[in-house]
């Protein structure tokens, strides 16, 4: 691709230097369209480029849990959701929902889904954090302005041919009856299965399943994945300690804010990146905030829709 690219700039600058000896119309609308076009094929090698890690490739495993503050906060966790199936949609990335508890009056207290396709990992941890709204209140008679906050956590789903040591010792299995839609034998046979890995305190369910054996074996899948990524936590945290640096790595850190009143904005705290279209973001447009993290990209703004 990098050799592609090379020659065709090679061309356009042939070409620009022909533009300046004999300026010709035909010649320079050529000239304008190969340039956008160059410039955004560059634009995705480069985005392939930082798509190298481990498990990039990888499919992933999204989890969303509201924060503290009952309705509004699950209210929120749920608008989260959709947003991410509505940017998977636009991608044609399948999703399969694993896990869903809804909550007491609105929205939801947790939900699990696995996204399968080529880079479904490497794009969605861009993802990770929590994720802040400020709106006036839906739920508050007083029309009082709220502040609720969402996390969002996602892991690659591996393959067997990651070794991840897992004792049977250290693991608490509880079955328990699906609370979610999904049909009469779900909702009656304790299909749903919990599975607590006690030396770290991680927990995975999964319920979708008819079959206990099913939901068993996807909860251990997604228990590999977690225990994986934090071990890579660990090793990096080892890393910075030996190098000296400081290095954010935790699953808590806040990387976006989404503010509906008093103005609109959707502001991603690590890249700078502004858009001031919220519903268009909360509709799945993601693709500038998740290419600028992978890029690296800081202080780009979208004024456009403000």
């Amino acid at each position: 691709m990098y050799n592609e690219l090379e020659k065709r700039l090679i061309d356009l600058e042939e070409l620009v230097e022909m533009l300046e000896e004999d300026e010709d119309e035909q010649m320079m609308a050529e000239a304008v369209t190969e340039m956008s076009d160059l410039s955004k094929q560059t634009r995705k090698v480069e985005l392939a480029s930082m798509l190298s890690g481990d498990h990039d490739y990888a499919n992933a495993i999204v989890e969303i849990h509201p924060g503290a503050g009952g309705t509004e906060s699950q209210d929120w966790a749920e608008m989260l959701m959709r947003m991410y199936l509505r940017w998977l949609e636009r991608r044609k990335y399948p999703v399969k929902v694993v896990d869903l508890l809804p909550g007491d009056e609105a929205g939801i207290k947790s939900v699990t889904f696995i996204v399968t396709g080529e880079y479904a990992y490497g794009y969605l941890k861009a993802e990770v954090g929590v994720h802040r709204l400020v709106r006036i209140s839906p739920y508050d008679a007083n029309k009082r302005r709220h502040t609720s906050f969402a996390s969002v956590a996602v892991t690659p789903e591996l393959g067997d041919e990651i070794d991840v040591t897992i004792r049977d010792d250290d693991l608490k299995i509880d079955t328990y009856r699906s609370s979610g839609a999904g049909g009469q034998h779900v909702n009656t046979t304790d299909s749903a299965v919990r599975i607590t890995h006690v030396p770290t305190r991680t927990v995975v369910s999964c319920q979708n399943e008819r079959s206990q054996h099913k939901n068993k074996a996807t909860a251990m899948k997604m228990l590999k994945g977690k225990l994986y990524a934090l071990a890579e936590i660990e090793r990096k945290e080892k890393m910075a300690n030996v190098s000296g640096e400081k290095m954010e790595i935790k699953w808590g850190s806040q990387i976006r804010s989404y503010v509906l009143q008093p103005y609109q904005m959707v502001k991603d705290l690590r890249t700078r990146i502004e858009v001031g279209d919220v519903n268009r973001v909360l509709d799945g447009d993601l693709d500038q905030f998740i290419e600028g993290f992978l890029l690296g990209v800081s202080g780009g703004n979208d004024k456009s829709q403000s």
